[in-house]
C-alpha cells in the first residue's frame, strides 16, 4: 500500500515553472512552431485564405506538389555510429562562392503580398544564414532597393523571357549594376499553369474588394492594415498589372523560346548561369552544352505542368547526363532540414526552398523567416549527427537510399 502526505510548497514548485513570458503575439506564434509545417499552419490562420492559397497551392490536382513531398517521405537515411560529431561542418561552395548551408532561398513571386517586409527581410535572413538568395523577375523589389537593402549578400537574379527584348536586357544589365552575381533563367513557364486555387479565390493584382474579401478583412485585420499602410502592392519591374498572375504571364512571357535563347544570354551575362525548370537528362545535356553553369532540377514546386516528373526521381539520371560539367541544384517538396541533407546526399549541390521561408514571412515577417532559417539550420545539423557524418562534404549516397514505398 502507498503512502500518502501532504505536499509542501517545495514538492509542487518544480511543476509549477512557466516558461519565458513573450509580450510580442509575433513571438508567441513563432515560439509554437519547431518545424516548417507548423509555420505552415501558423500561416494559414495569419493571412487570408487567398494570399495563403496563392503560396500554398499549385497546379490543377496538386499532384505534382503531393508527389515531391511523398518522395522525401520515402527517403531512408543510413546512419553509421561510433563517430565524432561534436562539430558539424555544414558549409560548401556554390559556384565558386563559400555558403555556409547547401540550402538557396529560391526565388518567390509577390513577396510583399505575404508581408509587407517583402524580399528585403529574405535577403537578410540569407545573409546572416550566409546563403544565396534569388530574386524574382516578379518580385516586389527592384534589383536596385534589393542591392541597397542587403549588401554584401549573395545575390542572384531570376529571370522569365518576355516579348519585349530590349526590356529583358535592359532588366539583365540593372541587375549585373546592382552587384547580381548569378542569374537564374527560368524556362518551364512558357504558359501560366492552372493554380485553381487561385480561380476558386477570384485571386487578382491587386486584390479585388468582394464580399469574401470584405469578410476576409475582418477575420484578419492585421494583414490588411499590414497592406493598406504601406507602399501599394506591386510589381516592381512590370508596370502592367490587373486581373491574376496568369493572365500577367500569359500576355507578357515568350512562348517561342528556345535553347537559342541561352546562348542569346550567355553572351549577355558574363557571370554563372544556372537553368531552372529542368526535368529531363536530355534538356539538362543541352543547356550545359550551351553554357549553363549549374541547373535546378526542378517542376516549379507543381504550379506549372501537374503530373510532371518528381524532381527528387529526376535527379541521379540528370546528374549522370550533366557529368560534372556543371552543377545540380534541387528544388521542390524540400520541407525540412533532413530534406536538404538528403538531396546533397544523393548528389545535389544544394536545395531551394521557397515556400518553406514563405510560411514564415506569412506568419511573423523577417522574424518568421528568421525562425524558417534556423528550424532548417537545426535540423541539418541534427540529421548529420544522427547518421554520424561531420562534414558536408562527406555526404554520399551510402547515406542515404530511396525506397520504392
Amino acid at each position: 500500500m502507498t503512502d500518502r502526505r501532504i505536499p509542501r510548497w517545495a514538492d509542487l514548485r518544480p511543476y509549477l515553472r512557466t516558461g519565458p513570458v513573450r509580450l510580442s503575439p509575433v513571438e508567441r506564434r513563432l515560439a509554437s512552431a519547431a518545424t516548417i509545417r507548423d509555420l505552415r499552419r501558423v500561416a494559414r490562420r495569419h493571412v487570408p485564405r487567398a494570399v495563403f492559397d496563392y503560396t500554398d497551392g499549385a497546379a490543377e490536382t496538386e499532384t505534382s506538389l503531393r508527389r515531391s513531398r511523398e518522395a522525401f517521405r520515402r527517403i531512408e537515411f543510413v546512419p553509421r555510429v561510433l563517430r565524432d560529431v561534436s562539430n558539424v561542418d555544414l558549409s560548401t561552395t556554390i559556384l565558386g562562392r563559400d555558403s555556409r548551408m547547401p540550402l538557396i532561398f529560391a526565388p518567390t513571386g509577390f513577396t510583399r503580398l505575404m508581408h509587407a517586409e517583402g524580399e528585403p527581410s529574405v535577403g537578410r535572413v540569407a545573409r546572416r544564414l550566409g546563403i544565396p538568395y534569388a530574386l524574382s523577375t516578379l518580385g516586389t523589389t527592384s534589383p536596385e532597393a534589393l542591392a541597397a537593402a542587403v549588401p554584401g549578400a549573395d545575390l542572384w537574379f531570376q529571370l522569365y523571357i518576355w516579348n519585349d527584348r530590349d526590356a529583358v536586357l535592359e532588366l539583365v544589365r540593372r541587375a549585373k549594376a546592382s552587384g547580381f552575381r548569378v542569374l537564374v533563367l527560368t524556362v518551364d513557364t512558357p504558359v501560366a499553369g492552372a493554380r485553381l486555387r487561385d480561380v476558386h479565390n477570384g485571386f487578382t493584382i491587386p486584390p479585388t474588394l468582394s464580399t469574401r474579401t470584405l469578410i476576409d478583412i475582418g477575420l484578419h485585420p492585421g494583414w490588411w492594415f499590414d497592406k493598406l499602410t504601406t507602399e501599394p502592392l506591386t510589381f516592381a519591374v512590370f508596370t502592367e498589372t490587373g486581373g491574376t498572375v496568369a493572365d500577367l504571364i500569359n500576355r507578357v512571357f515568350d512562348p517561342t523560346i528556345t535553347i537559342a535563347d541561352l546562348a542569346w544570354m550567355r553572351r549577355e551575362w558574363d557571370g554563372p548561369i544556372v537553368i531552372k525548370g529542368i526535368q529531363t537528362p536530355d534538356d539538362a545535356r543541352a543547356v550545359v552544352d550551351a553554357g549553363a553553369d549549374g541547373v535546378i532540377v526542378s517542376n516549379h514546386g507543381g504550379r506549372q505542368l501537374d503530373r510532371a516528373p518528381t524532381p527528387l526521381e529526376q535527379l541521379a539520371p540528370i546528374l549522370a547526363a550533366v557529368g560534372g560539367r556543371a552543377e545540380v541544384y534541387l528544388d521542390g517538396g524540400v520541407m525540412s532540414g533532413a530534406d536538404v541533407i538528403a538531396a546533397v546526399a544523393l548528389g545535389a549541390r544544394a536545395a531551394l526552398v521557397g515556400r518553406a521561408y514563405l510560411y514564415g514571412l506569412m506568419a511573423g515577417g523577417e522574424r518568421g523567416v528568421e525562425r524558417a532559417g534556423g528550424i532548417l539550420r537545426a535540423e541539418a545539423v541534427r540529421t548529420m549527427q544522427l547518421l554520424g557524418v561531420g562534414r558536408v562534404a562527406d555526404l554520399d549516397r551510402s547515406s542515404v537510399r530511396l525506397r520504392d514505398r
